[in-house]
C-alpha cells in the first residue's frame, strides 16, 4: 500500500477519537465564563483616580487584584513606621475586595508581596497563617528601595481563581 491510501483511514481515526473524547454538554449548563467583559472595582475612588488605576478588575473567573497599602479613604499613610500593622491594613482592604467579588482567602493563587524592610516582613510574616487556613498561594517576595508614598512598608497584590 501507498501512503496516500492510508491519509483517509488516518483523517477518519483521528475525527472519531476527537468526538469521542469531547464530552457533550448538558443542557442547562453554562460554558465557562472565559470571554466576559472586564468588571472593575474601586476600592477608594478618588484616590484611584487620582493615581490613574483601579483596584481589582474580575474577567470571567479571574479576579487580579492591585497592590494594597496601608492608606486611609483619602489616600493619607496610616500606621506609619509600623509594618506589622500595615499589612494588617493591606490584608483588611483585601479582604473586602475578595468579598465585594464572592470570593474568599481559599480562592487566591497568587500572592506577591513587596516591601521596603524585608527582615521586619520576614518577623512578621507569621500572620499570614491567620490569612491562609487552607493552603497558601504562589507568589514573590520582593524587597524594594520604595514603595508610591514615602513611609509605605508593604504592598500586597493579589490573584484569584473561582470555579463557577
Amino acid at each position: 500500500m501507498k501512503i496516500n491510501q492510508f491519509i483517509p483511514v488516518i483523517a477518519a481515526l483521528t475525527l472519531f477519537t476527537v468526538s469521542c473524547n469531547t464530552a457533550p454538554q448538558k443542557a442547562n449548563e453554562k460554558p465557562a465564563a472565559q470571554s466576559d467583559a472586564p468588571e472593575y472595582f474601586m476600592l477608594r475612588p478618588e484616590v484611584e483616580k487620582a493615581y490613574g488605576y483601579s483596584h481589582a478588575v474580575r474577567i470571567g473567573n479571574e479576579l487580579k487584584i492591585s497592590g494594597a497599602v496601608s492608606m486611609d479613604d483619602k489616600g493619607n499613610l496610616t500606621a506609619e513606621g509600623d509594618l506589622g500593622q500595615q499589612m494588617k491594613n493591606c490584608y483588611a482592604d483585601l479582604d473586602k475586595i475578595l468579598k465585594h467579588y464572592g470570593y474568599s482567602w481559599d480562592d487566591v493563587v497568587v500572592e506577591n508581596i513587596l516591601t521596603t524592610n524585608m527582615p521586619e516582613f520576614v518577623n512578621q510574616s507569621a500572620y499570614r497563617n491567620t490569612i491562609y487556613k487552607k493552603q497558601f498561594p504562589t507568589g514573590s517576595w520582593f524587597g524594594v528601595k520604595e514603595l508610591a508614598l514615602p513611609g509605605q512598608l508593604i504592598e500586597i497584590e493579589l490573584e484569584a481563581y473561582k470555579v463557577r
